[in-house]
């Protein structure tokens, strides 16, 4: 990977820990949710991710904060979004910093 998509890559991840499930107090990249972040040569970015649950009521709210903190970075020209459920999520795709943050070390 070039600089430059290192750089954006980075950016991306940096926008995707300030999203949150309103119910979880640690952020949707922490909590192990985003399975992927790829980067075209347009700057297109599609991001493969889950829920912790498939019922989960904030999931809209997710989706468009997702689709609007990534999209506010001046590189990228288009999200699209992948909702997968396999793998299903599980604790073990936390971070330590996530588990340490809802007491789970």
């Amino acid at each position: 990977m070039n600089k430059e998509l290192q750089d954006l890559q980075d950016k991306i991840v940096q926008r995707l820990k300030t999203v949150y499930d309103p119910e979880i107090p640690v952020n949707i990249y922490d909590l192990g949710m985003i399975y992927d972040v790829d980067i075209d040569e347009g700057n297109n970015v599609t991001i493969e991710m889950t829920f912790t649950s498939p019922n989960c009521p904030a999931a809209d709210f997710i989706l468009m904060d997702v689709r609007m903190k990534v999209e506010s970075i001046e590189e990228v020209n288009n999200v699209n979004i992948n909702l997968t459920f396999e793998p299903p999520w599980d604790r073990s795709m936390m971070s330590e910093e996530a588990l340490l943050e809802l007491g789970m070390l």
